[in-house]
């Protein structure tokens, strides 16, 4: 059973929540999970002025993903910062071109979740993930999102990310906050949990 985690990352911390949603995954017997990124459109010169550049490379060696392979998965887990209270354009053109996959009804039945970042603790981490829930059900996609079994939401002793629409971390309005544990647990639980609903329907 294939889980992909498809995401976007421009300062990495949608990045890391990627890496632990896969570790998370791995923890399923049969499951395997892969890490793919949706294709770049803005320019170099452009990520260099956002100075992104040095920290992009470090996950440079995750393959870019095409709309063609999707149906080849068995569950999918998207990943996107927050602009403005909805997913990135990186991510919103790539699922603009799932047209013929609509068309097929190739992604029907298939779980699939969403994980966040924005600069703010109030900065749209739930409505980017609602909103991108729209494109999932239009797919025909089984939305799978963080149980109240993950213990961490009810946490009230630091400010975390997180909420039973999906996971999410607050990056500081510099990117200077990276993922604290809960929110890495809940991108673990939850990456587990999508992977666990995704090997019953395929059984």
């Amino acid at each position: 059973m294939k889980t992909l985690i498809l995401y976007y990352s421009m300062y990495g911390h949608v990045h890391r929540l990627a890496e632990a949603v896969a570790e998370g995954v791995k923890t399923v017997p049969g499951a395997e999970a892969i890490l793919k990124r949706v294709p770049e459109t803005l320019s170099p010169d452009i990520i260099e002025k956002m100075g992104a550049t040095e920290i992009q490379r470090e996950f440079r060696h995750i393959p870019v993903c095409t709309v063609d392979e999707l149906p080849e998965y068995d569950a999918i887990i998207f990943g996107t910062p927050t602009r403005f209270g909805n997913m990135c354009g990186q991510m919103r053109q790539f699922l603009d071109a799932t047209g013929q996959l609509w068309f097929k009804g190739s992604l029907i039945g298939k779980p699939a979740g969403v994980f966040t970042s924005s600069a703010t603790q109030h900065g749209g981490q739930e409505s980017t993930i609602l909103s991108f829930h729209m494109t999932l059900l239009h797919h025909g996609m089984v939305i799978v999102g963080l149980p109240y079994s993950f213990a961490g939401q009810m946490n009230n002793d630091e400010i975390t990310g997180g909420s039973p629409y999906g996971v999410s971390t607050i990056a500081g309005t510099k990117g200077e906050r990276t993922p604290i544990q809960n929110e890495l647990d809940a991108a673990h639980f939850h990456g587990r949990h999508v992977a666990t609903i995704a090997i019953k329907l395929v059984s």
